[in-house]
C-alpha cells in the first residue's frame, strides 16, 4: 500500500469530530481574522440544509445558521473561531497543523474553542440523521470573543432582536470541564471589571517628610481599603473577588517622595451586582481619598445567571445527557473568566456551556484528548435528542 493510499485510510477511521477539529485548527484564525474557519462552516451547514447569513462588522466575521424543522421551542449552539495566537517554537508541533499525538489533538483552539465547534458539527450530523419534525435549530458564530469582543456574538444577538428571534435555549461550547468532558458545567459567569486609580501627592526630599504627601503610601492604604470591601450580594458558587494587578510609581528616586502613584485592579464579580452597583461600594470604600484620586472604569463585562426553568430547561436536559453519557452528574459552576455567554442570556433565554477540559487553553501546546472530544460529541448529540424530541 502506497503512502497516499495508508494516509487515506487512516483519516477514514477518524471519527467525524476528529476530521472537523483538524481542519478547524488549520485555518490560523488569530482574532479577528476568520482564516476561513467561518466560510468552511457556512458552506457545510448549507449542505446540511441550513439557511446561512454572513455578515461583517468593523472586520469581524459572524455566522448565522438556522435549521426550522418546524413548531416548537428555539435552540442554539453558539461558539467563536477566533484564537489567541501562538509561538510554534515552543510547540510540539505546527499549532496550526492538528497533530495528533499519544492520543491527544494538538493545535491552537483545540480546546478553546475549536473542539466544542467540531463537536457541535458531528452531533448536528447525528440530529439531522435522526429526522426532527419540531423546533428551531440555531448556529452562532463569531470570530471575534478573544478580543475585545464588541462586534461579535453583540452584534449577532442584536441582529437576532431585530429580526424578532427569541432564542429558548443556547448552549455554549466553552472548555468547561476540569479532568473530563462533562464534570462541569457553567450556569453562569461572573462579571468583570477593571479600573485604573491615579494618585496625586506632593513631592519633596525624603528627608523632610512633612512636606511632602507620599503618593505611594496612598495607594498602598488603597489596595488595603479594596481588600476589605465586603461583598454581602454573594451566593455559594458564584463569589466576587477583587485583585489588585498593578501598583507603579514612576520615575522613583530613593531620595525622593513621589508625588504620582498608579493603581491597577480587576474586579470578578457575582451576578448579584451589575457594574455600577460594583462602582458604587469600590468609591465608598476609597471616599476618604477621593479629593487625592481619579478612578476611570474599563472593559465592563456584565454577569449572567441560569438557574433553569423556561421552555426548555437547559441545565436539567444537559444533566441528564451528561448522565446518560458519563454515568455520572456534572458540578454547577460560575467561576472563570468571561464568555459570550452574556449576551445571549436574558429573563427568556437559558444559557448554559458545557465543553472540553480547559487545563491547556492559551498556553504552548495547546490540545485535547481524543476521548474527551468523542465525549463531548456524545453529550451534545445526546443534548439535541433531548431538545428536539428524537424518538
Amino acid at each position: 500500500m502506497s503512502n497516499a493510499a495508508r494516509l487515506k485510510a487512516k483519516v477514514s477511521n477518524l471519527a467525524d469530530e476528529l476530521v472537523y477539529l483538524q481542519q478547524l485548527i488549520r485555518f490560523p484564525s488569530v482574532t479577528p481574522n476568520e482564516a476561513g474557519a467561518i466560510a468552511w462552516l457556512e458552506q457545510q451547514l448549507t449542505q446540511r440544509g441550513f439557511s446561512c447569513e454572513l455578515f461583517e462588522c468593523q472586520g469581524v466575521s459572524n455566522l448565522i445558521a438556522k435549521y426550522e424543522f418546524g413548531p416548537g421551542s428555539a435552540f442554539a449552539f453558539c461558539g467563536h473561531i477566533d484564537v489567541v495566537p501562538a509561538a510554534a517554537e515552543r510547540w510540539r508541533c505546527d499549532p496550526f497543523a492538528g497533530d495528533i499525538i499519544d492520543g491527544e489533538i494538538y493545535g491552537r483552539g483545540a480546546a478553546d474553542m475549536k473542539g466544542g465547534v467540531a463537536a457541535m458539527l458531528a452531533a448536528t450530523d447525528r440530529l439531522l440523521a435522526a429526522k426532527p419534525t419540531q423546533g428551531q435549530f440555531y448556529w452562532l458564530i463569531t470570530s471575534d470573543e478573544e478580543g475585545e469582543a464588541e462586534f461579535g456574538s453583540a452584534e449577532i444577538a442584536k441582529h437576532l432582536a431585530n429580526q424578532g428571534v427569541r432564542l429558548d435555549a443556547c448552549l455554549v461550547g466553552e472548555p468547561t470541564a476540569d479532568l473530563h468532558a462533562g464534570d462541569t458545567i457553567k450556569n453562569g459567569r461572573r462579571g468583570a471589571l477593571s479600573a485604573r486609580i491615579s494618585v496625586k501627592g506632593r513631592a519633596g526630599h525624603v528627608a523632610y517628610p512633612e512636606h511632602t504627601v507620599n503618593a505611594a503610601h496612598i495607594g498602598a492604604q488603597l489596595a488595603v481599603a479594596l481588600q476589605q470591601i465586603h461583598w454581602h450580594k454573594d451566593i455559594e458558587g458564584s463569589k466576587t473577588t477583587l485583585q489588585v494587578t498593578g501598583l507603579h510609581v514612576p520615575n522613583s528616586l530613593d531620595n525622593l517622595v513621589p508625588a504620582q502613584c498608579q493603581l491597577t485592579f480587576n474586579v470578578r464579580y457575582s451576578h448579584g451586582y451589575r457594574s455600577n452597583d460594583v462602582q458604587d461600594m469600590v468609591n465608598q470604600a476609597l471616599a476618604p481619598w477621593l479629593n487625592e484620586i481619579e478612578i476611570s472604569w474599563e472593559r465592563p463585562c456584565e454577569p449572567y445567571y441560569t438557574s433553569g426553568g423556561g421552555n426548555i430547561d437547559l441545565i436539567a436536559v444537559l444533566e441528564s445527557a451528561i448522565y446518560a453519557c458519563t454515568h455520572s452528574y456534572p458540578k454547577l459552576s460560575t467561576s472563570g473568566g468571561t464568555s459570550d455567554g452574556r449576551f445571549f442570556a436574558n429573563e427568556h433565554t437559558q444559557v448554559v456551556e458545557c465543553g472540553v477540559r480547559n487545563h491547556t487553553i492559551h498556553q504552548d501546546n495547546e490540545r485535547v484528548a481524543v476521548a474527551d472530544l468523542t465525549a463531548i460529541t456524545d453529550i451534545y448529540a445526546q443534548t439535541l435528542k433531548q431538545v428536539f424530541a428524537c424518538s
